[in-house]
């Protein structure tokens, strides 16, 4: 699988892209990155990320190939029939992230049926944590990819279609390769701090970006975030019980009715936190100042003084979060 990733990462294509109904079909350039379709304008910018497992074709067996973002179908990408490898990729590519146990075949299966037909040999069936720990090394990660995904898609009913702004998505797409986040989106309503999801997934409230004066801030949110959980696909399982781990085991899939229940006490639910040497050494490893963060907890610093006081950076950073226009922009994605 990885193989073929690599190898499908090369292809690049011309094709027409339309964001909305109403808007004109523009020419951009389509290339596959990792387990994501990413358009480009003319000057190689970023313009949208469409998650691969995410991809549907609007005309099956057509050309040319008309392809959109799953409930999205007002939102399209038109690639001609001068292209047939990139259309052949993305088909087999969407498919084998989207199902990754279809992908591999039999032999996943055999092992993944075996692996449960272990644990019960062994008497752990019975043991709701033994069967979550043994699908946590298992899980693949396009398997947490996908659900993290499926979440997205529940969690954006509640707070409303995700902000993209197209003068913002290029300092987006910055902002996450600087965390070294998959993806990063940011939600209108409902969600004032960040919630982590599997396979490196970050929902960001608006306020996080927009009510201050410093990227350290909204990057501390997505930070701290993913600090207190260590793996976000163990408190989805947990919640979810034997049947839930066993299914994924069985089927690299989970019901809807667990991931919409989940993300909504997620977001509804106070923010985790992290123990203060945890949060500390996060920031540490993200190279991002900790006391911006800090004061916009609490602005008079007395409940968060040891975090203030422990911080690894203060002015200096070995590079900034985000240069300062694309701050500007990234503040005003939700504006549009």
């Amino acid at each position: 699988m990885s193989t073929a990733l690599e190898k499908f990462q090369r292809l690049e294509a011309t094709a027409l892209w339309r964001e909305t109904p109403d808007a004109q079909r523009r020419d951009v350039i389509v290339s596959l990155g990792d387990a994501t379709l990413v358009i480009k304008d003319s000057n190689d910018r970023a313009l949208t990320h469409w998650s691969l497992p995410a991809v549907r074709r609007l005309n099956p067996g057509e050309r040319p190939a008309v392809f959109y973002p799953d409930g999205d179908p007002s939102e399209t990408l038109e690639i001609g029939a001068d292209h047939p490898e990139v259309v052949e990729a993305i088909e087999k590519l969407r498919k084998a992230v989207a199902n990754p146990g279809q992908a591999t075949g039999r032999l996943r299966k055999f092992i993944l049926g075996g692996s449960v037909a272990a644990i019960v040999a062994l008497g752990v069936f019975w043991l709701p944590n033994a069967l979550v720990n043994h699908a946590l090394r298992v899980v693949p990660n396009v398997t947490r990819q996908t659900i993290g995904q499926e979440m997205q898609t529940h969690a954006l009913r509640l707070t409303g279609k995700a902000c993209t702004g197209p003068q913002a998505l290029p300092a987006l797409d910055a902002f996450q390769k600087r965390l070294q986040v998959r993806a990063i989106t940011v939600v209108p309503s409902a969600l004032r701090d960040a919630v982590a999801l599997p396979g490196n997934i970050v929902l960001l409230g608006r306020d996080a970006v927009e009510d201050f004066e410093e990227p350290d801030v909204a990057a501390g949110y997505v930070i701290a975030a993913q600090a207190a959980v260590a793996d976000p696909l163990r408190g989805l399982l947990e919640s979810g019980g034997i049947r839930a781990s066993l299914r994924l085991l069985t089927t690299g899939t989970l019901p809807d009715t667990l991931l919409s229940s989940h993300i909504e006490e997620l977001i509804s639910a106070p923010p985790m936190a992290a123990p203060d040497d945890t949060l500390i050494a996060a920031f540490e490893e993200k190279r991002v100042r900790l006391k911006p963060y800090a004061l916009a907890q609490d602005p008079s610093g007395e409940s968060t003084l040891a975090l203030i006081e422990a911080a690894p950076f203060t002015d200096n950073l070995p590079e900034p979060v985000l240069i300062d226009r694309y701050w500007v922009a990234l503040q005003e994605i939700c504006d549009s």
